[in-house]
């Protein structure tokens, strides 16, 4: 296995402009991340793409990180705090 996502690349321009270094772009999303992104990227601090991060599980079919499915429905059956 990789040491990084595979996902993962280091730009040093974008469409229209050129950065003083490389910077983190990910294919999945086809859009530079912000550097706290990269670490998921990057698996540092014991994370992992395949399990924290939602933009290679939409890329994978691995479905929600939550586990639950944005559907647009309202849950009208939920209890209500404190009861």
């Amino acid at each position: 296995m990789s040491d990084t996502c595979e996902f993962l690349e280091r730009r040093g321009a974008g469409d229209e402009e050129s950065f003083d270094g490389e910077r983190p772009y990910c294919t999945a999303v086809d859009a530079f991340v912000q550097p706290m992104r990269a670490d998921i990227c990057a698996k540092r601090y014991g994370l992992d793409p395949e399990t924290d991060c939602e933009f290679y599980r939409e890329a994978k079919g691995l479905g929600s990180i939550t586990g639950f499915e944005a559907d647009g429905e309202n849950d009208s059956g939920a209890e209500e705090a404190g009861s």
